[in-house]
């Protein structure tokens, strides 16, 4: 296994393994601390939330699983990966990319780090800043785009693009692009010289601009929130939650699931 960030040292070692993934950070107040501190001292990093969809593409992506390997900050995402995580003794708490924009954004205004959103569309991601500005005193938007359509994310204009967020002079980066195109960009972007720490959201900007509508608490508590998410988009999610529940029975039936390659 690649070492994550192995130019830093202060990196926290991995509370568990889940089949090709890993989870190292137990709380979302953890994670902002660390966040916080890393885009004051000017050191880069990325912050990927594992989900049972992750879990699935990782056994076939050999680039999302390097991008995984090398990550930063690893929480867990969902429900059933908290449950998995602590039915192997991991303290871990549920720390979503949805639920964590807008906390680390207020942290982000009071340590006068300024930020930076890339992906979604335009529109979902100006209603968004609009709201995220208005609602945070202090809050500065270093900059905002979204990549053309096509946009390979280890490409030349992948390159250019982390070199203009570098530029922007912003502490953390918000991708929004959706997994696996968010992590290997975020990963990609990293390997440059630079100080942004680049945190994979997924919809979050689609929740917080109100363009999407997020679950009802009742379905966030009871760890159901992938079937409101479900009854709104059916077709375009159905096939993914149906590989990601015959993951977790998988893992209910026969227990954890080894990397391929060996690594425990």
């Amino acid at each position: 296994m690649a070492s994550p960030d192995s130019s830093r040292t202060d990196v926290p070692k991995d509370l568990v393994r889940i089949g090709e993934g890993r989870v190292n950070i137990g709380t979302q107040a953890d994670l902002i601390d660390r966040i916080i501190a890393d885009a004051k001292a000017g050191r880069g990093g990325t912050v990927f939330t594992l989900n049972l969809d992750h879990l699935v593409k990782l056994r076939s992506d050999a680039g999302f699983r390097t991008a995984y390997d090398a990550a930063t900050y690893v929480s867990a995402d969902g429900s059933p990966v908290v449950k998995i995580a602590r039915r192997q003794g991991a303290p871990v708490d549920l720390v979503t990319g949805a639920d964590l924009v807008v906390p680390l954004c207020r942290a982000a205004a009071a340590a006068g780090v300024s930020i930076h959103l890339f992906g979604t569309s335009d529109a979902i991601r100006d209603e968004a800043a609009a709201k995220l500005v208005a609602d945070i005193p202090g809050l500065v938007i270093a900059g905002s785009e979204s990549p053309p359509r096509g946009f390979d994310p280890e490409g030349e204009a992948a390159k250019a693009a982390a070199g203009r967020i570098e530029a922007s002079g912003a502490g953390i980066c918000f991708v929004a692009l959706g997994a696996p195109k968010q992590e290997l960009f975020a990963h990609a972007a990293t390997r440059q010289p630079g100080g942004v720490t680049y945190v994979c959201i997924g919809a979050a900007l689609d929740f917080i601009s109100g363009r999407s509508k997020r679950a009802p608490v009742l379905f966030r508590r009871t760890g159901t929130e992938w079937v409101w998410r479900f009854i709104q988009e059916p077709r375009r999610l159905g096939m993914r939650y149906a590989r990601s529940m015959a993951y977790y029975l998988g893992y209910l039936i026969k227990g954890p699931e080894k990397p391929r390659d060996g690594r425990g």
